[in-house]
């Protein structure tokens, strides 16, 4: 049987993180499922987790009024979603919802913001993985970012 430690210590995100770490973290984390559809977080409200997605996929969007959301990117098993209860002022920068029913472990973000500042060599641990997930958010943004502006070059070079 797979404990909560064996899960989480395998999890590409933790990789390398020493065993001391790893047992605070495990005391801040807890089992979710989403349903399909669910919310797990909405752009402007409280951020206060941040989810290992262990199976199922989450739609990550941006608003963008009018009309549909702009999605980013869609995540699923193994990837990490929610970086703003580490920045202040702890908000959410995108939406998210999951677009099949979607399990992931819940990391209380109170809660390891407290262990941070008790252990900065823990806090600078998890400040390195998390930037890497800023990154690769900018980075998918950029994407779409220049999707809809071809897409808009394109409309605008028929019109002519």
């Amino acid at each position: 049987m797979e404990t909560l430690e064996r899960i989480l210590g395998g999890h590409a995100f933790f990789e390398g993180l020493p065993d001391r770490h790893l047992a605070v973290i495990l005391g801040c984390t807890s089992n979710v499922r989403f349903e399909a559809g669910e919310r797990l977080c909405r752009e402007g409200h409280e951020a206060s987790t941040f989810f290992l997605i262990r199976e199922g996929h989450v739609a990550l969007e941006v608003p963008a009024p009018p009309g549909e959301p702009i999605r980013i990117q869609t995540l699923g098993a193994g990837d990490v979603l929610g970086w703003s209860w580490l920045i202040p002022p702890h908000r959410w920068r995108f939406d998210a919802h999951a677009l099949e029913r979607t399990r992931a472990f819940a990391l209380d973000g109170a809660c390891l913001r407290r262990k941070c500042e008790e252990d900065r060599d823990f806090g600078y641990e998890l400040l390195k993985r998390f930037s890497r997930v800023v990154a690769e958010r900018l980075h998918a943004t950029r994407l779409q970012l220049l999707d809809v502006y071809q897409a808009y070059q394109r409309i605008v070079e028929s019109r002519t």
